[in-house]
């Protein structure tokens, strides 16, 4: 299927929150927001998008979900992130005499706010079958050690050790596994996997998983360009499943006879840097153990540090990855942020807009292989690319988080994009955008009042995920070849517009669903 190019982002300005548009095949129902109320709720952890950590003025029970220059205290918004699908039986929740169905969307959710003292966030499960009262399920609070779960960012289904997997983007907090059952035991696996900026993961055919970092890097110079800081691991278990016992492996490139390294591109377009940007060079590829929990034990420690010791290749901000279907797992493609700045004097050269890469193996657990430049953004129209999934074999789309500094400066909000990954884009070629966000009047709110101390301006595509909900080593991203228009609703696709208000939405053909705008 083609997708008609959206013509334009939506314009951001102040006090204007103007509806998403779609491409014209496309429409999208909402499956959950922030305002709803959670199956389960504990205390001020209530509801969908919010902790209640500012009640309302009128009712101390409910949370203030938008604030006011009246009443500036508002709420802090949960920020729900990647979302992660799956087809379960048998499944329970807080009501015991309720079917919850067997279609469920799993979240973590990026920002912890104060309850009892502590900062907390939490893990919740979105129940598509399920009507409002029990739409979103309470998974957990605290890991299994009783500690409040820290903000999280990624989340993959391990289909060995039958966990979720869930990254929180903190060189000091852990990296989770949790079951999916409710309520869920969530566990701190990052003795064996370490801790870092962690965001994408996803495991491969062979049981290892692949780690996406993305920390910012420090100012180069003076200038608002960012020194590569973020690296691309791979887990590799003693046996699949495995969360306790391995290796941690970080993905070292080679230019020119020399690995690229942190050292090595301090400098504003450090001619490594360029050279890993340039369309129609190929680099070889390395995998270099950084941590062995045979000879190193068990405590949880810093991937980003090791990383740097051994001569690991640091990217700009690469946030998430995924295998192309049908590849077997030897084709992974992985994008950068980038600097998210307009003045950056790496833009459209060393990857300050953002850029996507592609790496290519003889195998998933293979030692070396070929890293090329995919994509690199010339412009401030395509920038700051984030999650990612495929739509079919050929078809990968990646989302913007350009956040609110660079929406300001370009007058534009984020954008959804689809690039074939079988065409050429050194040629000039663009991406289609299939989304240009909008912004709903909550988060047009905090963009005009600082977010009220605490909470995001603007809003962020997020959690874009195709799947077809199959908890097995068969239902793996990448495994299989996506069909979502031809296999009744067996493969959905979803994402989520977090700040604001934190709609959790489903993609579906309009020609089935006509009656749906596109907001």
């Amino acid at each position: 299927m083609s997708y008609t190019n959206v013509p334009a982002a939506n314009v951001k300005a102040a006090g204007f929150a103007p509806p998403d548009v779609l491409s014209p095949e496309l429409r999208q129902v909402i499956v959950a927001q922030g305002s709803m109320a959670l199956d389960g709720a504990q205390g001020a952890v209530g509801w969908y998008g919010y902790i209640n950590d500012a009640p309302s003025p009128d009712d101390a029970t409910l949370p203030q979900m938008v604030g006011t220059p009246a009443s500036p205290a508002e709420a802090q918004k949960t920020e729900p992130d990647k979302n992660t699908y799956l087809v379960l039986e048998n499944q329970k929740g807080a009501d015991p005499n309720y079917d919850y169905g067997t279609h469920f969307l799993f979240q973590g959710h990026e920002v912890a706010g104060v309850v009892n003292g502590q900062k907390t966030s939490f893990i919740t499960r979105i129940n598509l079958d399920a009507d409002i009262a029990h739409r979103v399920t309470l998974l957990a609070t605290t890991d299994s050690s009783g500690h409040p779960i820290a903000g999280i960012d990624g989340s993959t289904w391990d289909p060995w050790a039958k966990r979720l997997l869930f990254t929180t983007e903190n060189a000091s907090t852990p990296t989770y596994a949790a079951t999916a059952a409710y309520p869920s035991t969530v566990t701190d696996v990052s003795g064996a996997l370490g801790r870092g900026g962690y965001e994408g993961i996803q495991d491969d055919s062979k049981g290892n998983i692949w780690i996406v970092e993305d920390i910012g890097g420090s100012g180069k110079a003076g200038t608002t360009a960012k020194r590569p800081n973020s690296f691309v691991y791979r887990y590799v278990p003693e046996k699949p499943g495995d969360l306790a016992n391995g290796k941690l492996q970080v993905l070292q490139v080679w230019d020119n006879g020399h690995p690229v390294t942190f050292a090595s591109q301090e400098a504003i377009n450090a001619p490594d840097q360029v050279d890993l940007r340039t369309y129609g060079k190929t680099f070889q590829t390395t995998w270099v153990t950084i941590h062995d929990t045979a000879t190193d034990g068990n405590a949880p420690f810093s991937a980003n540090t090791l990383a740097k010791a051994a001569d690991g290749t640091p990217f700009k901000r690469p946030e998430n990855g995924q295998f192309r279907p049908g590849s077997q797992f030897k084709e992974f493609y992985f994008d950068e942020t980038g600097d998210t700045n307009s003045t950056s004097p790496e833009n459209g050269t060393a990857g300050g807009w953002t850029s996507i890469f592609k790496l290519v193996q003889k195998s998933p657990s293979a030692d070396t292989g070929q890293l090329s430049l995919f994509y690199q953004s010339k412009s401030a129209t395509v920038a700051g690319l984030d999650n990612v999934t495929f739509l079919s074999n050929n078809l990968i789309t990646f989302v913007e988080d350009a956040g609110d500094t660079l929406h300001t400066q370009r007058k534009a909000l984020d954008s959804g994009f689809i690039w074939d990954v079988t065409q050429d884009y050194s040629t000039g070629l663009q991406p289609v955008r299939w989304l240009a966000e909008g912004r709903d009047p909550s988060a047009t709110l905090d963009s005009a009042a600082g977010g009220f101390g605490r909470n995001e301006g603007d809003n962020e595509i997020t959690g874009v995920h195709v799947s077809n909900g199959d908890p097995g080593p068969e239902g793996l991203l990448g495994a299989q070849v996506p069909n979502l228009w031809n296999s009744g609703d067996k493969w959905r696709w979803f994402y989520t517009q977090q700040h604001g208000d934190n709609f959790t939405w489903q993609i579906v053909l309009a020609s089935q669903h006509p009656s749906e705008n596109d907001g």
